[in-house]
């Protein structure tokens, strides 16, 4: 299916829902919004659908769903989370939404108004500067949220999520998509085109990763969908923000995501998602989960540097202690970048 057939569906599905009275808008992000309209839309990607709703408490995120065989997946927002260009402007996962006009739904012409102005200014430097600088930002906050007393799952994910961040902040510097999955994909990508190829193996060396084979991405990778499998049906009935990620309806990406890496030679840019959707799967499972299921995760964890809750304060202060490297880095990706205007 092309992209343009894909944000159509999307546009059809929130149409749907227009007449709703808490509705005042829709906009796409992610992938969709930023590969050309005749692109092949990948198998293993969805749509993102940004819903504004009056609501003063937003509603729960639905997640992914099926709209004329395309993949949704539905976020809702209020106008407390976008209100103004310069917020958007300085939020590195919201900017790119609004970077071009994505709008399908706009009742009110404000969406339309934020778009345009968030178009106008997002590759103006100093913005660009500044996005990167919220996204080191959530690198040094989320170490700060490693807490001894959680559940194994949860402190691994405390250290891996601001590890993998760092692909973000040069992902933001280069004008680039901070996809979620393929982050380190997408970033081997721009570090190679800008002549920084070795670095990328240093971040894959952070994340611990480097010197995983084809195979043993493969043995982690069979037993996250194991474990996925058993919590899908339960995702539905928990609390976690992040369930709707661990449903059949996102099994293609999760799953099929991984090995269609795998096939690539791209194992290790495979292991951020495996190890993220292991964590969030057991976590979904809680007392449910096996000996074995646990196991396995310890295993991978394990093969990153991480045998037990003991290791994962030293693995954050690696994260850490990389910052200035990375900012080295990230000057000479806004440098090479087509970024515009002074600093």
């Amino acid at each position: 299916m092309k992209v343009r057939q894909a944000r159509a569906a999307a546009s059809r599905w929130v149409a749907g829902r227009a007449a709703a009275p808490d509705f005042a808008g829709a906009y796409l992000s992610g992938s969709a919004a930023w590969l050309p309209a005749d692109a092949d839309l990948p198998a293993t990607s969805d749509v993102d659908v940004m819903v504004v709703t009056t609501h003063e408490q937003v509603p729960p995120k639905p997640g992914k769903l099926r709209h004329e065989g395309v993949l949704l997946d539905v976020t809702y927002l209020g106008w407390s989370d976008i209100p103004s260009a310069e917020t958007v402007l300085s939020h590195y996962h919201l900017a790119g939404g609004f970077r071009t006009n994505t709008v399908v739904a706009d009742p009110t012409g404000r969406l339309t108004r934020l778009s345009d102005a968030v178009a106008r200014d997002y590759a103006k430097r100093s913005w660009v500067r500044r996005r990167c600088e919220h996204a080191r930002r959530r690198i040094v906050d989320g170490l700060a949220t490693l807490d001894p007393a959680s559940p194994f799952p949860r402190q691994v994910m405390a250290w891996l999520f601001p590890a993998g961040v760092t692909a973000h902040v040069l992902l933001t510097a280069g004008l680039r998509n901070p996809t979620v999955r393929l982050r380190y994909l997408a970033a081997r990508a721009l570090l190679h085109e800008h002549g920084l190829g070795d670095f990328h193996e240093e971040l894959l060396g952070l994340l611990g990763c480097a010197a995983m084979t084809p195979a043993r991405a493969g043995r982690h990778l069979d037993a996250m969908t194991r474990v996925f499998d058993a919590a899908a049906p339960m995702a539905p009935g928990t609390r976690f923000p992040f369930a709707a990620d661990i449903t059949p309806e996102a099994r293609p990406i999760a799953v099929d995501g991984g090995h269609e890496l795998i096939a690539r030679g791209r194992h290790r840019e495979a292991v951020f998602w495996i190890t993220a959707t292991y964590a969030r799967c057991l976590l979904i499972l809680g007392p449910h989960a096996t000996t074995g299921q646990r196991e396995g995760f310890a295993e991978l964890a394990g093969d990153l540097g991480v045998g037990g809750p003991g290791d994962l304060p030293r693995r954050a202060g690696d994260v850490a202690r990389f910052l200035p490297r990375l900012d080295q880095v990230t000057e000479a990706v806004l440098a090479a970048s087509p970024a515009t205007g002074p600093d």
